[in-house]
């Protein structure tokens, strides 16, 4: 098998491979008797291969739209597996963002991904994130999440030019009966569990179900999430044709959760405690979505395979909460002690609808001559509402408004918005729709793989009409059967906002446009023994929306916008996994970046000037694990690091460099799996990420800990 791990895997858990793993080895990577455990008592042997590739090895990706081995594709993709997120623990997105070189935690559910802010979120391939607004994506009834590195407009039509995130949910499967129950305890009150069930029921029928419920404490004054997903499908797969039904319920009480960050100072240090929170306890962020989704796949004729999705999906989140609005001095003695607040109630609700359909011909032209060619179309449909109202209170306590917080002594509880004095409601309803129509072709001649494609999208909201064209081009060369060099390039596209297309500020505007110029080597060495991928890349953006200089041109009494500006990304990414010896594995990420703003609009715009580093991009990140498994006694350790470099907030503010190690370690025999993790090994006290001066930066987590323990059958 020519399965390539992309790594991307900073990973810094404890990794193992029940033996209840589905993952085939092929005959390149099958390991010896002796490595499989064949003279161990097979009830208590826990790992079946020593190799990170059989771990987390993807045979194919699917996020380019053709199911396709890493080696033959010019596309970066990560793959983060269902083995890596079990092994971690995870729960969140925000719990797998440093296994993805180029990528680090922005806000929320954001990340800078290649030096640009991202927040692109695809459920199999389709738009529709159930988690709207401000909540973070869950992990319970996701079977792998894939990460799109780059411009990719050709594929899945706007968005930002750093990637995007598709997460592949779990479907029912009549291969076995399997099923699994969790427990889970730990500190800051965290505690839950889960359990799921898969049943075949015979001819090609099966089902599936899952509950998750978790209730645990964050390290921030106030905060804390109750998180309940329960999930459903069913499957057909008679054949030809094979048809999936899912429907999810999430539902979400967040207490005190809408966060922002803690406040530094000019050298980028916090000024108070990183657990100070600017909510009151009666603030909350709640969410309930419900989503149903539908996927037929069929294969008519032998070489034809179909595939069409539709997905449905309405949501609403309400929350309430207190937003920094200036720091200042409240006694007088020279040192900021205290912030502003703002009183903000919120209603989000969203009604979303996502089609999608691809035809696959695939043709053998001559003994050495392969083509494949891809048609598809996609449609979205939006219907939102956004409910809200603000009041701001002052430096003084005043009755009405909402009180000033201190950032040394906080005395929650004594702005109570039962008393504040609040206007209606302000209405914002938009309705999105876009439609996109896609051709790609790929064509193996010997060794040499070429793709292109092209892409038509339309794009319709309230004062936006517009079309744009995308394209994309590959090659890839498979120097030998474990050598690929490839290249790539890409376009990207994303309409300004609504908001911004008002006559009188000059809208409406051209979207912003990116590309990339990317190439590189992917390699399985030694059997795939020793796995590495180099990659340098070149994304520009362009045509971005800032102020106009001259301020009201119009003498309108709106100031005015202008398209302009420019920021380009250069960066070099190296991963690397190799097997030490059978028990001991080790794996090293590493990614370089030089985000510049490159133009502007000749009178600033940008928070920061022409040649500056781009906000919250890192230079260097580094990422490691490495695993020592001891498999007569059951046992497995695991101890990894994360590194990121310096950065500049939104608003020119330092961001420190920070690094951090956890510790993992497992136990399993039979049916049984015990995880030990400790997260932030050392309590290191860092910022994850900068936004602007009056809200600060986002602290990361405090050391904590937790035991998990499942049973599986």
């Amino acid at each position: 098998m020519r399965a390539y791990l992309l790594l991307g895997v900073a990973s810094t858990t404890l990794t193992l491979a029940p033996a209840r793993a589905q993952d085939t080895a092929s005959p390149i990577d099958t390991p010896p008797a002796t490595e499989q455990g064949e003279d161990l008592d097979p009830e208590n042997v826990i790992i079946v291969s020593g190799r990170a590739q059989k771990l987390y090895r993807v045979q194919e990706t699917s996020s380019g739209k053709l199911e396709t081995p890493p080696l033959e594709s010019s596309l970066v993709i990560t793959s983060i597996t269902e083995q890596l997120i079990e092994d971690q623990g995870a729960r969140d997105a925000q719990d797998l963002y440093r296994n993805i070189s180029g990528v680090s935690f922005f806000s929320y559910a954001g990340v800078t991904a290649r030096g640009f802010r991202q927040e692109e979120i695809f459920y199999d391939g389709l738009r529709g994130d159930p988690y709207a607004g401000f909540s973070v994506p869950q992990l319970f009834n996701v079977q792998r999440v894939e990460f799109l590195k780059g411009p990719n407009g050709m594929l899945y039509g706007p968005g930002a030019p750093g990637g995007l995130f598709n997460y592949i949910t779990k479907k029912a499967q009549d291969d076995a009966l399997e099923g699994e129950v969790k427990a889970i305890a730990g500190t800051e009150d965290r505690w839950g569990g889960s359990a799921e069930i898969n049943v075949p029921l015979g001819n090609g029928f099966a089902a599936r179900g899952g509950l998750f419920y978790e209730d645990r404490g964050t390290f921030r004054f106030n905060a804390a999430s109750r998180t309940t997903i329960a999930d459903a499908g069913f499957s057909a797969d008679p054949g030809p044709v094979r048809l999936d039904i899912q429907a999810t319920r999430y539902d979400q009480e967040l207490d005190a959760n809408r966060l922002r960050g803690v406040p530094v100072d000019d050298n980028g240090e916090f000024l108070t405690d990183r657990r100070w929170n600017h909510n009151e306890p009666s603030d909350f962020l709640n969410l309930k979505s419900d989503v149903l989704q539908m996927r037929l796949e069929a294969e008519p004729v032998a070489g034809l395979t179909l595939d069409a999705t539709a997905r449905y999906n309405t949501a609403t989140e309400v929350q309430n909460y207190h937003e920094p609005r200036g720091l200042f001095d409240s006694d007088g003695d020279g040192v900021i002690d205290a912030t502003i607040r703002e009183f903000r109630d919120q209603i989000r609700t969203q009604e979303t609808w996502s089609f999608g359909a691809n035809a696959v011909w695939a043709t053998d032209l001559s003994a050495t001559v392969r083509n494949r060619v891809l048609f598809g179309f996609d449609h979205f449909l939006s219907d939102s509402v956004f409910q809200g109202r603000s009041l701001r209170g002052t430096t003084t306590v005043t009755p009405g408004l909402p009180n000033p917080l201190s950032l040394f002594d906080p005395q929650y509880g004594l702005s109570d918005p039962a008393t504040y004095n609040q206007g209606p409601f302000t209405v914002t309803i938009t309705d999105t729709t876009q439609t996109g129509f896609y051709l790609l072709d790929e064509v193996t001649i010997g060794r040499l793989i070429l793709t292109g494609g092209i892409r038509r999208d339309d794009v319709k909201a309230d004062g936006l009409d517009e079309g744009e064209t995308t394209y994309r081009g590959g090659a890839v060369y498979r120097i030998t059967d474990e050598i690929s060099a490839f290249g790539q390039y890409a376009t990207s596209f994303e309409p300004q906002s609504a908001s911004s297309q008002n006559p009188l500020a000059g809208g409406p505007f051209a979207p912003t446009k990116g590309d990339i110029f990317e190439g590189g080597i992917k390699t399985a060495l030694m059997n795939g023994r020793i796995q590495s991928s180099l990659s340098a890349y070149r994304i520009r953006r362009t045509n971005i929306l800032q102020s106009d200089p001259r301020g009201d041109v119009g003498n309108d009494g709106v100031d005015d916008l202008v398209a302009l500006g420019e920021i380009t990304s250069k960066g070099i990414e190296f991963d690397i996994a190799a097997d030490v010896t059978p028990d001991w594995v080790l794996t090293l990420a590493y990614a370089y970046n030089d985000t510049r703003i490159t133009g502007d609009n000749g009178g600033g715009g940008f928070s920061n000037n022409v040649g500056d580093r781009f906000a919250n991009a890192p230079e260097h990140q580094l990422g490691f694990w490495t695993r020592y498994q001891f498999p007569e006694l059951g046992l497995a350790a695991a101890l990894g690091g994360d590194y990121v470099s310096k950065r500049v907030s939104i608003s020119g503010q330092p961001v420190n460099p920070y690094m951090v190690f956890d510790a993992s370690l497992i136990y399993e025999t039979g049916p049984f799996r015990a995880l030990v993790r400790v997260d932030n090994l050392f309590d290191k006290t860092y910022a994850a990420s900068g936004f602007v001066d009056r809200t600060g930066h986002f602290p990361g987590a405090p050391r904590s800990a937790f035991l998990e323990i499942g049973y599986a059958f």
